[in-house]
C-alpha cells in the first residue's frame, strides 16, 4: 500500500512539474508572439507608407510573420487542394489596426444596424477583385464539431457573382485551444475544396448555399460524410 501511494505521489509530482514547465514555456511563447507581431506589423506598416501599396506588406505577413508564429508554436502546416484556387481580428488592438490599414474588413456579429452597409461594402470589394476570407460558423468550436453556417456572408458571394471555396482547418484546436493561451506542438491541416458556383443564384438562396458549403467542409474533414446541418 505504501509503495502504491508513493508511486501515485511521484506521478502527481511529475505531472505538476510538467504542467509548470508548460506554463513557463507558454509564457515565453506569448512574449515572443507579442514581440514578433509588433515588430513585423510595425515594419509592414512602414513599408506600406513608403510604397503606398498593400501588396508587399501583405506578402510580408504571409512569408515572414505567419510562419514565425507557427514556428514559435512548434506547429507544422500542411496544405491540400491549393491547386483548386487562384494564387495571387479586430479585438486584438495591434492586429486589428494593421488589418484595417491593409484594407481588410470585419463584419461583427450582433450588429444588425451596421451589417447591411458592411455587406454592401464587402460586395463592392469582392466585385473589385478582392478575396473574402470568412468563418461562417461565427466562432471557434470547442469540441471540434462543425456548427451551422450563417447565410449573410454567402449573400456577398451571390451578389458579387463569385464562387465560394470550401476550406477546412484541422488540428488548430490541439495547437491552441479556444480558451486561454496553452500552445502545444502539432500539425495543422488546411484543405481546399472544389469551388461552389453562384451563377444564377438569388439572395434568398444564401442559406441553401451555406448548407452546401458546410457539407463540402464536412466532406473535407471526413471524406464521404453526408452529415446534415
Amino acid at each position: 500500500m505504501g509503495v502504491g501511494m508513493s508511486a501515485i505521489g511521484m506521478r502527481r509530482q511529475r505531472w505538476s512539474l510538467r504542467r509548470l514547465a508548460w506554463l513557463a514555456f507558454n509564457a515565453v511563447q506569448l512574449m515572443f508572439t507579442l514581440a514578433w507581431t509588433a515588430a513585423w506589423i510595425s515594419l509592414a506598416s512602414l513599408v506600406r507608407v513608403v510604397l503606398r501599396d498593400t501588396r508587399v506588406p501583405l506578402r510580408m505577413a504571409s512569408r515572414c510573420w505567419a510562419p514565425g508564429l507557427l514556428g514559435g508554436a512548434g506547429a507544422r502546416l500542411q496544405v491540400e487542394g491549393l491547386e483548386r484556387v487562384k494564387q495571387e481580428m479586430t479585438r486584438m488592438p495591434f492586429v486589428g489596426w494593421y488589418a484595417r490599414q491593409m484594407g481588410m474588413m470585419f463584419i461583427e456579429r450582433g450588429t444588425s444596424r451596421s451589417s447591411p452597409q458592411r455587406l454592401r461594402d464587402a460586395v463592392a470589394l469582392v466585385r473589385g477583385g478582392a478575396h473574402l476570407c470568412a468563418f461562417p460558423e461565427g466562432t471557434r468550436s470547442r469540441d471540434g464539431s462543425v456548427g451551422a453556417f450563417k447565410g449573410g456572408l454567402f449573400q456577398v458571394a451571390i451578389e458579387a457573382g463569385v464562387p465560394v471555396v470550401p476550406v477546412s482547418i484541422e488540428g488548430s484546436g490541439a495547437v491552441l485551444p479556444s480558451a486561454g493561451f496553452r500552445v502545444r506542438p502539432g500539425t495543422i491541416r488546411l484543405r481546399f475544396g472544389t469551388p461552389l458556383p453562384t451563377s444564377g443564384l438569388q439572395a434568398n438562396d444564401r442559406n441553401a448555399l451555406a448548407r452546401r458549403a458546410r457539407e463540402a467542409v464536412l466532406d473535407l474533414l471526413h471524406p464521404g460524410s453526408t452529415a446534415a446541418p
